[in-house]
């Protein structure tokens, strides 16, 4: 079932211990592009079917990524894209986007979307291990 966009703003916003609204949803949408680039097939599309509909455009439209991103390079252009972000506050945003990302996931479709991905994703979506 696909989860609402406000249920999903609410959880990053309590997550990222944001003030408002609109630094979950700016956080949102700049991680949930990065992590798009990255997944391709059938895990982009069936995550894209669990989340709300703004955040699957999002997930959807970026180009691939030329190369894989490692962790702490995802941090660093999660960074780059955001007004005024460092290192890590970035790290703050993308673990409290990701974070939301696997509880919507569910642990079957998270373990392969971590496959898809560099080493080290699980603790930027607050499960460490989770793909042994």
């Amino acid at each position: 079932m696909r989860m609402r966009w406000d249920a999903f703003l609410a959880a990053v916003q309590e997550r990222g211990k944001y003030s408002s609204r609109d630094e979950a949803e700016r956080a949102a949408r700049v991680v949930l592009a990065l992590l798009g680039a990255h997944l391709v097939g059938e895990v982009r599309a069936q995550l894209a079917d669990r989340l709300p509909e703004t955040c699957a455009l999002v997930l959807l439209n970026p180009l691939q990524a030329y190369e894989p991103l490692s962790p702490d390079r995802f941090v660093r252009a999660t960074a780059a894209w955001i007004e005024g972000a460092t290192e890590k506050t970035a790290t703050w945003d993308v673990s409290a986007v990701l974070s939301v990302v696997a509880d919507v996931a569910q642990e079957d479709l998270l373990n392969r979307l971590l496959l898809q991905l560099p080493p080290g994703y699980d603790l930027l979506f607050g499960r460490p291990a989770v793909a042994t």
